[in-house]
């Protein structure tokens, strides 16, 4: 018998009398309930799941057995990344993996069939529409939209895994415990930096910051301080390192993040458990666990991890400043349908075709099955990228700033000159 208090609905469709794919969820829902030690759901406004995003035939068959049982929706529903660009079949090619590629394609389908927003990414706060507002009650499953939802904007989500996230979705609740409560949102670690303003400057400090996060607490609520203040994309990128080399779901930075107007505010008026001080010597280690090679030759340049904003795409243009990707770099750049839309409107994205830049939607570049030209000793400003891909595809990985991966892009070399 469950110690988590249901109602009449949640009654019938444990019992199957509302259908097999609402008692699967419901099913599910419970058990994540108990495990965590909820006793009470909570209603949720909307999910990004990750289910859709092709890793096995599990995968698939749990989708077709939603399509063929008529699941449907409560809430809106937002697709992350998937495996392929369905409109770019070359870049991950079926002939190579033939059920990894089909099977993604026919995942894309089933939940776009059941609902879903098409949006294929992993960075949907990118997007005015899907952008909650501070305590909204919400269910995300990619890393860094969960640490970017909780930390940035201030909305309530824990990390839904695969099949969990879309029965949420089908639900329209999820166990309040954890990061949907009050004290679960409480910073337990300080991370205090102690550093120069030309350090405070430098555009990889970011990065550096999230693996530094990720590796001191681990799965704890920290909270920075030191850092005067920060963009959205540069949260982004602490909130994706952080939650590559650790497991964080939220993070304050005092002064900066909606919950943590002062540091009082970000820990409940309660000292932390721990503090770790972030100087030059932590993102000198930092810096080094990102490149594996001591090549100045560059074969390839990735980025967009997580997906690149409308910003992000200003900056490469300037730091490419005109100058056109050598013949033999491959410069790839991720995003989302709603980016590149933009990119029309204001006619960069022909300027960027032009200069031999490759814009690639709906996937990410960092898993296999191996993308088209992503070969070689590749060079990127991706925390996140540069942690991963190694372990995953078989390459050399050199980690810089934006302008340093423009420069090599249009080289070959790093710190070459045109």
């Amino acid at each position: 018998m469950t110690s988590i208090e249901l109602d009449d609905l949640d009654r019938e469709r444990l019992a199957g009398t509302r259908g097999k794919a609402e008692q699967l969820a419901m099913r599910m829902l419970v058990a994540a309930a108990e495990t965590s030690g909820a006793t009470e759901f909570v209603p949720i406004e909307f999910a990004h799941i990750g289910s859709c995003h092709y890793t096995g035939r599990l995968a698939l068959d749990y989708a077709e057995f939603l399509l063929a049982e008529g699941a449907t929706l409560a809430v809106p529903t937002h697709t992350n990344a998937s495996l392929i660009d369905i409109h770019q079949p070359a870049m991950r090619p079926e002939a190579a993996t033939p059920e990894a590629v089909r099977g993604a394609a026919r995942l894309m389908e089933i939940y776009e069939a059941l609902g879903c927003t098409a949006m294929w990414s992993c960075a949907p706060y990118h997007e005015a529409r899907t952008r909650p507002t501070v305590g909204t009650q919400i269910v995300g499953s990619e890393s860094n939209a969960v640490s970017f939802f909780n930390s940035v904007l201030g909305a309530r989500t824990n990390k839904y895994g695969d099949l969990l996230d879309v029965c949420a979705a089908i639900i329209g609740k999820v166990p309040l415990a954890g990061l949907h409560t009050d004290e679960g949102r409480l910073a337990t670690h300080e991370l205090r930096l102690e550093l120069t303003d030309a350090e405070l400057a430098d555009s990889s400090l970011p990065h550096l910051l999230g693996i530094i996060m990720g590796r001191a607490v681990g799965t704890a609520v920290p909270v920075l301080t030191g850092l005067p203040s920060a963009t959205e994309d540069e949260l982004k990128a602490i909130a994706a390192a952080a939650a590559t080399s650790g497991a964080v779901e939220m993070f304050h930075v005092v002064g900066v993040t909606p919950e943590a107007p002062t540091f009082s505010d970000a820990t409940g008026g309660r000292p932390v458990d721990r503090v770790t001080v972030v100087d030059r010597e932590a993102l000198a280690e930092a810096r080094m666990l990102l490149t594996t090679t001591d090549s100045e030759h560059i074969d390839s340049v990735c980025l967009g991890t997580p997906h690149f904003s409308i910003d992000e795409f200003g900056a490469l243009r300037k730091a490419l400043a005109g100058r056109r990707v050598h013949d033999d770099v491959c410069l790839v750049v991720t995003t989302s349908r709603a980016i590149a839309h933009e990119l029309g409107l204001r006619g960069w994205r022909a300027e960027l075709d032009e200069l031999g830049v490759e814009v690639v939607l709906d996937t990410c570049t960092y898993y296999p099955p191996q993308p088209s030209g992503v070969r070689g000793t590749v060079m990127t400003n991706s925390a996140k990228w540069a942690y991963y891909a190694p372990g995953m595809l078989p390459i050399n990985v050199v980690f810089g700033g934006l302008q340093a991966c423009a420069d090599a892009a249009v080289t070959g070399q790093i710190g070459g000159s045109a």
